[in-house]
């Protein structure tokens, strides 16, 4: 956890679908949680050395962060570890807010949801009834069982919230809901196939109506690259970069303190400024149109592009 990390206690813990906890994170100094907007995460530290990126829903009337966990049976054990060790009571870490996945309430909205990735939904949705933004949302899921606040969100909402359940034959058009112009935006938060989906079907929008939020690595997040080197500006500094390590590692090796969460690209915690070079983005938090500038880049995995033996960096 990085050094700004915040302890916390559990305060309440609650099933709210098939393998969905519900979470209440309160400070324990009795200070106010830091504000946030719609779209953001926060890092948990669940046990020491295993530490998870999870959407926030809410802050609740008491002041308590809010989010929910799905336990993934293939996954690295993070959310097996919130299942099965945290308690009322227990005290972790976090760190943050931060927000890549921001809500713009003065455009419609099209919200596309797949099973957890309703979690940052929830809030967008609470924002735009706040600000009367039209919205509509559209959330699939393999059971209603496994499909947190679903029942809820269709009762408040009846003729806003459609849902696509597969085992009662429902199924979610997403070609469908991305053809033609639109003036909404599209948010899009669920399993990585969705989301691919919908950025491709949403290739003729222009840049920014689309949006969505990714928690996994990216497939050539650790794929081997060439060795660069990096002038590090503030510090008076060049270091190697060798085809085998990351940036992020030498640069931590050559002194330079450099805040970090996940080092695998998707919490944007080490985001860093590009003064000068092309970059081989391997993030899933920047945009296409963010990463084809090269202003900046995620220093955990993200490397010189190939044939750029130097780039220069903030830092």
């Amino acid at each position: 956890m990085t050094a700004s990390g915040r302890p916390v206690r559990v305060v309440d813990r609650r099933l709210v679908a098939e393998d969905v906890v519900l979470l209440d994170l309160a400070p324990l100094d009795g200070s106010a949680l830091p504000a946030w907007d719609p779209g953001a995460h926060i890092d948990l530290e669940i046990t020491p050395g295993v530490e998870r990126q999870y959407s926030l829903v809410a802050t609740t009337a008491d002041g308590c962060w809010r989010v929910a966990v799905l336990r993934e049976p293939g996954g690295r054990g993070g959310s097996a570890a919130v299942h099965d060790v945290l308690v009322v009571g227990q005290d972790v870490v976090v760190d943050g807010p931060r927000n890549h996945f921001g809500f713009d309430p003065d455009r419609p909205a099209v919200f596309i949801a797949g099973g957890i990735g309703i979690t940052p939904i929830i809030a967008m949705i609470s924002a735009a009834e706040a600000a009367g933004t039209p919205w509509e949302l559209h959330y699939a899921g393999r059971s209603r069982a496994r499909m947190a606040f679903a029942d809820e969100l269709a009762a408040a909402h009846p003729d806003r919230v459609h849902l696509a359940v597969a085992d009662e034959g429902g199924r979610l058009d997403v070609a469908g809901l991305l053809e033609g112009p639109s003036e909404a935006v599209t948010y899009c938060c669920g399993p990585r196939r969705l989301m691919d989906a919908v950025e491709a079907a949403a290739a003729h929008r222009p840049p920014g109506s689309v949006r969505v939020e990714r928690f996994e690595p990216a497939a050539d997040a650790d794929a081997p690259g060439e060795a660069f080197e990096a002038e590090l500006a503030l510090s008076g500094t060049t270091v190697r970069v060798p085809a085998d390590r990351s940036l992020l590692q030498v640069v931590e090796d050559a002194g330079v303190f450099v805040l970090s969460s996940c080092r695998e690209g998707t919490c944007g915690t080490c985001e860093t400024p590009v003064l000068e070079g092309r970059i081989d983005h391997r993030d899933t938090v920047l945009s296409p149109a963010e990463q084809a500038d090269d202003h900046t880049m995620m220093i955990c995995v993200s490397r010189a592009a190939r044939g750029c033996p130097r780039i220069v960096l903030e830092l």
